[in-house]
């Protein structure tokens, strides 16, 4: 059973699966295994690199901003590949598009492991796999609903977001140990190698499917059948009211995510050092963790539409708690608390793949996973400039309160579409 709640027209019914799925459930599903030991093998290892990157700057520089400005370069390439190259997922097999990604990677990764590589190089590198990163995650988002149907999906999307946050945890947390006993080099190698395997896992693993594009033969020409110019995209997702709420709910990252930004520097205002900004950065994918589990396992998907509003309020505000300037111990609980009530973007994502079209999934998907990786950029970019001037824990507060406001007035206008189209 499913219930739907109306959109307006150019979107699908928003059906959202009544049963309760378990990850038994899953990774039951062949493909579906496949995919999570890509993902699996390339998570650690990405983090391992990115936290390489944004230390080693760091220390070269002493400057919060530019080590943002290195953190950031994990994220900027999506002003430019989250919407344009998200296309790629619809227009190819999208099995194909992840794989060409993965072995592009494996190159790229391989130049940065050359000794003698300097840091600008380094960080023009890192960007350059972030702009691949679209098109593989976009096909991959794509694909997840075609292999995985109900909530089985929701517990598929759990079951990727809680190994990002394992896989995230343990490469920030060992990072910094990592760089510091075999260097930046080691960790750059380990990152190509996941790469090569991902590739092969779902080359292997995943089966086949034409481009979601395609026109059958004989078919007349449907708005769904061809590739529409970009602006089309994002017309069609921001002209429906609830699509477009739907997607800013999924946008509020940046703001709860900020400790992430301005780790090291935080760090070293507690008198830490690279351990304790691993710390900081493993304190949010840990939390993460906790609530997606939680979430996607012991509340029915009925309330999590309603919850969403709600949880995405606290995830932002708690970090107004900082305005006190907490503990290193302290801090590390209110950015895990903070994270774990963000499993309300499972919600969303289900919410959000539910109204969209598999011929044009993989361009909305883009548009989506653009707007929160951009965000982090610009959003992480201002507060290392402003945690040069001010202290990083006010910053972080700042973030929560502004990322709190935008919640609420989202919260409300969701609840209004609710009541306004009810099950």
């Amino acid at each position: 059973m499913a219930y739907s709640l109306g959109c307006r027209t150019g979107v699908l019914p928003l059906t959202i699966a009544r049963e309760r799925a378990g990850f038994g459930d899953v990774f039951a599903v062949g493909e579906f295994r496949s995919l999570w030991l890509a993902y699996l093998v390339s998570v650690a290892g990405d983090q391992l690199a990115l936290v390489a990157v944004t230390v080693l700057v760091y220390e070269r520089t002493k400057s919060p901003l530019f080590a943002a400005l290195a953190y950031s370069a994990g994220f900027l390439p999506w002003v430019v590949g989250g919407v344009a190259l998200s296309r790629l997922a619809d227009a190819y097999p999208r099995r194909a598009v992840m794989v060409t990604c993965d072995l592009t990677n494996v190159v790229l990764v391989s130049l940065m492991a050359l000794p003698g590589v300097p840091v600008w190089a380094l960080v023009v590198l890192l960007a350059c796999i972030t702009l691949l990163d679209s098109p593989f995650r976009s096909a991959r988002s794509a694909m997840l609903p075609d292999i995985l149907t109900g909530d089985r999906y929701v517990m598929g999307t759990a079951t990727m977001q809680i190994t990002n946050r394992i896989g995230r945890t343990s490469g920030f947390a060992v990072g910094g140990i990592v760089v510091a006993v075999l260097g930046v080099h080691t960790a750059l190698v380990v990152d190509a190698a996941t790469f090569a395997l991902s590739a092969a896992f779902v080359r292997l693993g995943v089966k086949a499917r034409p481009a979601a594009s395609t026109k059958p033969k004989g078919t007349q020409d449907t708005a769904d059948a061809t590739i529409p110019r970009e602006p089309s995209t994002i017309r069609r997702v921001f002209s429906d009211t609830r699509l477009r709420t739907i997607m800013l709910f999924g946008w509020l990252v940046p703001f709860y995510a900020v400790p992430e930004g301005v780790a090291v520097p935080y760090a070293h205002q507690l008198h830490g050092g690279s351990a304790a900004a691993g710390l900081v950065l493993a304190s949010g994918p840990a939390g993460s963790m906790l609530g997606t589990l939680i979430f996607s396992r012991f509340v029915d998907p009925e309330r999590r539409l309603r919850l969403m509003g709600p949880l995405a309020v606290v995830t932002c505000g708690l970090l107004s708690l900082c305005f006190v300037a907490p503990p290193l111990a302290a801090s590390l609980i209110i950015f895990a608390a903070a994270t774990s009530c963000s499993a309300y973007a499972l919600a969303a994502n289900a919410a959000f793949v539910a109204a969209v079209p598999s011929s044009w999934r993989g361009r909305a998907f883009g548009l989506a996973n653009a707007g929160i990786n951009v965000g982090q950029s610009l959003w992480f970019a201002a507060a290392g400039a402003a945690a040069s001037a001010i202290s990083p824990a006010v910053v972080i507060g700042a973030s929560g309160v502004i990322g709190a406001v935008v919640a609420a007035m989202l919260a409300v206008t969701w609840r209004r579409l609710s009541a306004r189209d009810p099950a």
